[in-house]
């Protein structure tokens, strides 16, 4: 038990502390320590850094350049096809067949001669033994039909005639006046013709314009002016008395300051959200160049145009 302090039971619940192995060490902090230890310590691993591509050999992984083909016997490709052939045809076990005859060309058309079977007796040309003809008894006896297509011609159908149905002079044009009439009838008004045709933007005329000159505006006479008005006597000030006023204050009124107006009953009509109309729709318009090509080259002048210079 030591002399001052507690004793080590009492401390750490041990009968003595143990001794410690960093007696003496110097201070390290945790922020400068290397993460091995071991590998910081001793000598490190030093590359010869990185080689770049060039002419020389010293960007390569090999001391000296390597060719494929160095140190290759040299051989004849002619010499290989020879030697190929004696090694192939030593698998032969005979010499080559040969067919003991050439081929039979036939002498004319019809003719077998030269062919394996010979001839076949049911291509032969020879006509067969036939019995005699024997032809049958006659058909009974009609009248005649009747000449004529039906079509056209009186009494030659089976039925009764067709009964006669008129038909008028002219009488595709008569019913198509009688459906431009009724339809005309059904027409409620007029047709519906739009004011806001788009325009080119270049006209053939460029002082042309469809609207109305205005009226002639006529010159306002001036009228003279008259002198300015001047008070026989300056105005009075007020004083509390009402003296620079004409009539006195009036008396105090209960009415609003702001008068509301009267709310009139509205139509249909007037709750409407005003629209504008819509304006004018964009077209095609044709190119200057254009325009001057189809004046100068027309229909009229187009086999006797010349080309203009400048």
């Amino acid at each position: 038990m030591p002399a001052e302090g507690k004793s080590d039971m009492e401390r750490i619940g041990l009968f003595s502390e143990m001794g410690y192995v960093t007696i003496g060490d110097k201070y390290v902090s945790r922020y400068m320590r290397p993460f091995n230890e071991a590998a910081n310590k001793n000598r490190q691993m030093l590359p010869g850094g990185s080689k770049t591509l060039s002419a020389l050999q010293a960007g390569y992984f090999d001391p000296q350049f390597v060719r494929v083909f160095e140190a290759e016997a040299y051989s004849d490709p002619v010499r290989l096809r020879r030697r190929y052939r004696m090694t192939e045809s030593k698998k032969n076990l005979g010499t080559a067949f040969l067919p003991t005859d050439g081929d039979k060309w036939p002498c004319g058309l019809g003719t077998y001669y030269g062919t394996i079977g010979g001839p076949f007796p049911y291509f032969s040309a020879q006509l067969k033994s036939r019995e005699r003809y024997v032809p049958p008894g006659k058909n009974f006896y009609t009248n005649p039909g009747k000449k004529g297509t039906g079509y056209g011609y009186a009494n030659l159908t089976i039925g009764e005639q067709y009964p006669h149905k008129p038909d008028g002079y002219d009488l595709e044009r008569i019913n198509a006046k009688k459906a431009r009439e009724l339809h005309k009838q059904l027409l409620k008004g007029g047709p519906f013709k739009l004011n806001l045709y788009p325009q080119e933007y270049f006209d053939a005329n460029p002082y042309f314009n469809d609207k109305p000159l205005p009226p002639v505006k006529k010159a306002v006479p001036k009228k003279p002016v008259a002198p300015p008005f001047k008070p026989s006597s300056p105005g009075k000030k007020p004083g509390g008395m009402k003296a620079g006023t004409f009539d006195p204050y009036p008396s105090h009124s209960t009415d609003p300051y702001i008068v509301k107006k009267p709310q009139t009953a509205r139509t249909t009509k007037e709750q409407r959200i005003f629209q504008p109309p819509p304006g004018p729709k964009s077209r095609p318009v044709t190119s200057i160049v254009t325009l001057n090509v189809s004046r100068s080259l027309n229909v009229k002048n187009y086999k006797t145009a010349q080309l203009a210079s400048y």
